[in-house]
């Protein structure tokens, strides 16, 4: 799944905030720049009317990520920051906020840009936009996104503009609609995916040359490998880092269980026995092919289980759409092909099951699959259980995990509902 369908679904799911167990790393090139932290939103300088705005999105306090980085997006005179953190942990909350207080409300015209790497995301954000500044009347946004025709010489009177690169560009210099010289803040996000989408990564860069020198800079990315410091250099001149220190996906906050059955139905029933036991929120179920996740769901269906699925074969607005569905716990359960392994942070979600051992295509295990799918259970510090429900004949991939990982996956009989029942206490 492309990078940029991971992080709109990541988007839609996080409607609070996450706790990340992660600690804050600042890299500071620029030592006479002040760096202070806050507890409170009231603690900034945000006008009364962004206040009512943050409470409503849900926001009690600021994140980690948040504490260091919005005084230094808010401070005068403005400086230039890369902010790094995983989904969830307020990224948009915070540059949306430095948009809606640096757009002046008097002047009619665009002051603040931000670039997204695909139209579905520039919407998400302008959600974000909506929701914070419901209470700033007199500041408006736009789209520079595909579908949104403008006329050449309209002149537009909104203060903040979202967009795409290649829309935004077309604005730029081809009908020459959007004025550059007059944006004094530009925010990149998604940095990452731009720079994995072909062609995206040197438009960003030719919008970025024709910006005012004192325009401020705020580039985001959910990772600061090394093709994000080269891009994020090329961007911005000695730029202030914030980074939330990559989250490792680990087992040892995860207990891991398997059953071993005869067939397919034996699977099957072995899985209601242990979705019975348990007083499970939300579950996630991993197939290892589309057909499998079909046929699971059509039986789940049938015994009147609320069941989503997900599979590679869906547009991006239905799997954004099946998503949010699961996310506010209209199906408690979501059957999923390695589409979902990776990437996909539901917090609620704390139990997973293999129906079937991941295989690479020498019918070896998929250790690093086997990971990802697990993953999602002991997502940002929680723990979590997982459950493989597998064939005699797979067992010997289960004991190769265990060698791989150097852990212990202990075996549980299908059919004993004691020790489901204590397992589940």
């Amino acid at each position: 799944v492309p990078l940029a369908e991971l992080s709109l679904m990541n988007k839609l799911i996080h409607t609070s905030l996450v706790e990340s167990q992660q600690h804050v790393e600042i890299l500071q090139r620029d030592p006479s720049s002040p760096l202070f932290s806050i507890k409170t939103f009231e603690e900034l300088p945000l006008k009364k009317e962004l206040l009512r705005g943050v409470y409503m999105m849900g926001f009690n306090r600021p994140s980690k990520i948040q504490e260091q980085a919005l005084p230094l997006m808010l401070a005068y005179p403005p400086q230039n920051l890369i902010a790094q953190s995983q989904s969830g942990t307020g990224k948009t909350a915070a540059f949306v906020l430095a948009m809606l207080s640096r757009a002046s409300a008097n002047e009619k015209y665009p002051q603040c840009l931000c670039l997204a790497p695909t139209y579905e995301l520039a919407l998400q954000i302008g959600q974000v936009v909506r929701t914070i500044g419901k209470f700033c009347t007199d500041i408006k946004v736009n789209y520079a996104v595909r579908g949104n025709r403008v006329l050449k010489g309209t002149v537009l009177e909104e203060q903040i503009v979202i967009g795409t690169p290649g829309t935004t560009l077309d604005w730029c210099f081809k009908q020459r609609i959007l004025d550059l010289t007059k944006i004094s803040l530009f925010v990149l996000d998604e940095a990452d995916i731009m720079i994995d989408t072909q062609g995206l990564s040197c438009q960003s860069i030719r919008i970025h040359r024709a910006l005012p020198k004192s325009c401020q800079v705020l580039l985001f990315s959910a990772t600061y490998k090394e093709p994000v410091r080269a891009f994020a250099e090329r961007i911005i001149p000695d730029p202030i880092v914030i980074k939330l220190r990559e989250e490792e996906l680990t087992l040892s906050n995860i207990r891991q269980y398997f059953m071993v059955c005869q067939s397919s139905d034996e699977q099957y029933r072995a899985l209601c026995n242990l979705y019975g036991s348990f007083t499970i929120g939300q579950v996630m179920i991993f197939c290892q092919t589309r057909r499998l996740a079909d046929w699971l769901s059509r039986k789940m269906s049938q015994d009147g289980h609320q069941v989503a699925i997900l599979t590679a074969e869906l547009t991006v607005v239905q799997r954004a759409s099946i998503i949010q569905r699961f996310r506010e716990g209209k199906e408690k359960v979501l059957i999923a092909t390695n589409v979902c392994a990776r990437g996909i942070d539901v917090q609620q979600v704390t139990t997973v099951v293999n129906f079937g051992i991941p295989m690479d295509q020498d019918g070896e295990p998929d250790f690093e699959t086997y990971l990802h799918r697990i993953g999602r259970a002991g997502r940002f510090g929680h723990r979590g259980i997982a459950f493989s429900v597998v064939q005699r004949e797979t067992v010997e991939l289960v004991h190769k995990i265990e060698e791989y990982f150097q852990t212990t996956i202990k075996q549980l009989d299908p059919y004993d509902m004691d020790e489901l029942e204590k397992l589940a206490a």
